[in-house]
């Protein structure tokens, strides 16, 4: 699914929880978070919830991403979207404000989850390349 996809899904969707039951598949849906990567070092700050975050490969860009939240790994899932197999130069260009209002998150999730997915964007921008 690309995010145009995922965009014309949500305003298929009449109601939010049909929008959340389809965020918490789609963190279902990402690769399973190798568990010699849960540690501190690749946690994510600023999150309300246990997120943690590890580079798969240097380019194209692509990482694992693991909460203990369900529908922060559906924001994580839209974040995999936008940023996975671009090359690294490339991150800096993803308008995730853009996206984050095209999907009219700001109107549906609350403001620590907001600010918890605009840190696991830091965070993405932040991660170094193996």
């Amino acid at each position: 699914m690309t995010l145009e996809d995922l965009i014309e899904t949500f305003q298929a969707l009449p109601e939010w929880e049909d929008r959340y039951r389809a965020l918490i598949e789609m963190g279902r849906a990402l690769p399973p978070y190798p568990n010699d990567r849960l540690t501190e070092e690749n946690k994510v700050r600023g999150c309300m919830s246990q997120v943690w975050m590890a580079v798969k490969t240097s380019d194209p860009f692509d990482f694992w991403v693991e909460s203990d939240s369900s529908l922060v790994k559906g924001l994580a899932a839209i974040l995999h979207m936008a940023y996975a197999g671009k090359p690294r130069s490339g991150i800096s260009a993803v308008d995730v404000q853009d996206i984050f209002k095209r999907l009219d998150l700001e109107n549906h999730i609350s403001p620590n989850r907001r600010n918890g997915f605009f840190s696991m964007v830091e965070r993405i921008k932040s991660l170094p390349v193996e």
